[in-house]
């Protein structure tokens, strides 16, 4: 009997495997940002600067090319920048006595000297009240409510889109975590209406709820983690504190008049494909019902949201306990036996942590600049080259605002951006012979230039998230950001000139 040694017809053809980028072209940011680094520790010492100032500059140029590149996840970037001004720091005369070393526990002590400022325990306690909103499903459930009071045409929709986004702000300390919340609610709200996802009215939904979160990201101090990055310098520097209830009266105007511009923006260069959608409320009104009554949960987590809304509020006013401080009990008292909104195990998860970790360091990174002197060199240096000196407090807000909107398409956190040019806006301004300046205001108002992420999809998280929804094109979000941040910037030199004087801000 025969035996068959062989499958009987031709072998399967192989198919090629993908090629796998190469070494160098996968990692070209870490390649670029350590040659910076090299560079700018090998040149001759500038006179004025200290050999510690001349390396917390080259360790800056790492960290903004890292953090531009995104060659690094950003907590691996944190990582090695806490590393390298360590042993680049400890390894650096000290500053103030040049005949001895620095020493690298001194380093490591500046690279993690920002996890000892209180604006990193207001950022962590904020996620975490994020997290339990997201874990109760308060949050969706707020936005829901607000939805099904509004009716069924496009523009009112619109409107409802930027009233969530308001509320939301107040009430969820994340721009990731509230988008992340709304986005299913707009897929649910465009599916229900019947349009097409890819539509003009998908997209200006989409769009409307990413920009209105940015725009809030100015209006409340705790709405955004970059705000807490310019508190914190300012409050180190400046030995100047800013309250919740300050920075409202004087961003709020701000953010209202850019959410009407977005309302017409929007419906003017995305004009929809139908103007109502029969049975739009009612599809909202069905999602509310499917939650259910209210959990004792929820109605915990919003009792506590809501005091804590009215302390931080009512700070410098009614009380002196300071926002951080506030912010951290009620996150305690979620935790709280009795209270239990949630467990430590359901928050773990929930929790950036890597975020933390780059805030962190951002702080320290900035602090370090400062102290080194490196900060106060750099900015003597913007100030002769731009001509700032004897300038115009206008024209000194106008070239700063338009040098941070233009790097800010290089960056995809603004909390990053924060960390790296605060500390050097605050020395430029320092720099300045202007007489009058108020300072804190001034920072306070490119601090709003900072959180202008409205023009690339990449210049936010938040932005990245509502573009996975495939329901604009980038393109659409370029045009109609590229109109947004005129209108933001001419905002800012009008309140500069007007509003912010009366304040004697500016």
């Amino acid at each position: 009997m025969a035996t068959i040694d062989a499958v009987s017809g031709p072998a399967p053809a192989k198919v090629p495997s993908p090629l796998k980028p190469s070494w160098l072209r996968s990692n070209w940011g870490v390649l670029l940002a350590v040659a910076a680094l090299v560079t700018v520790i090998w040149l001759p010492t500038p006179e004025g600067l200290s050999i510690a100032g001349q390396r917390m500059l080259a360790v800056l140029a790492f960290a903004v090319i890292v953090w531009m590149t995104e060659a690094l996840d950003y907590a691996v970037s944190a990582l090695v920048i806490a590393a390298l001004m360590a042993f680049l720091l400890g390894l650096a005369p000290n500053p103030a006595n040049p005949k001895v070393l620095l020493g690298t526990s001194a380093g490591l002590g500046l690279a993690f000297s920002g996890f000892a400022n209180t604006a990193l325990a207001l950022v962590a306690s904020a996620l975490f009240i994020a997290a339990a909103m997201t874990a109760t499903g308060l949050d969706k459930r707020i936005a829901l409510t607000i939805l099904s009071r509004v009716g069924g045409e496009v523009h009112h929709v619109v409107v409802g889109a930027i009233l969530v986004g308001f509320v939301m702000a107040f009430l969820v300390p994340s721009t990731t975590a509230r988008v992340a919340c709304l986005v299913p609610i707009m897929l649910g709200i465009i599916s229900a209406f019947g349009v097409n996802r890819k539509g003009a009215f998908a997209g200006m939904l989409m769009i409307t709820t990413v920009q209105t979160a940015s725009i809030w990201n100015v209006g409340i101090k705790t709405a955004a983690a970059q705000n807490m990055v310019a508190v914190g310098f300012i409050e180190k520097t400046l030995q100047k504190s800013i309250t919740w209830l300050e920075w409202f009266i004087a961003a709020a105007p701000f953010a209202i008049l850019m959410s009407v511009a977005l309302y017409f923006v929007m419906t003017w260069m995305m004009p929809a494909e139908v103007k109502e959608i029969p049975g739009g409320r009612e599809q909202i009104r069905q999602s509310l019902a499917e939650l259910g009554p209210m959990k004792t949960a929820e109605k915990k987590l919003l009792a506590i949201s809501l005091t804590l809304l009215l302390l931080w509020s009512t700070e410098g006013v009614l009380h002196r306990l300071d926002t951080s401080s506030t912010t951290l009990a009620a996150v305690a008292l979620m935790f709280l036996p009795g209270i239990g909104i949630m467990t430590w195990k359901d928050a773990q998860p929930r929790i950036p942590w890597g975020t933390i970790v780059l805030f962190g360091i951002g702080i320290s990174v900035g602090t370090a600049l400062l102290q080194t002197r490196g900060a106060a060199w750099l900015a003597d240096l913007a100030v002769a080259q731009f001509g700032l000196k004897y300038a115009t407090a206008l024209f000194i807000l106008g070239t700063l605002s338009l040098f941070l909107t233009l790097i800010h398409l290089g960056f995809a956190s603004a909390t990053a951006l924060a960390s790296a040019m605060i500390p050097i806006v605050i020395a430029v301004l320092q720099s300045v012979a202007t007489p009058g300046i108020n300072i804190v205001g001034m920072t306070m108002l490119l601090q709003f230039v900072v959180s202008f992420g409205f023009i690339l999809v990449v210049n936010a998280p938040q932005n990245m998230v509502a573009y996975g929804t495939e329901t604009f094109d980038a393109k659409d979000f370029v045009r109609t950001g590229l109109v947004l941040t005129v209108i933001a910037l001419a905002l800012v030199m009008l309140l500069g000139a007007t509003y912010w004087r009366w304040l004697g801000y500016v």
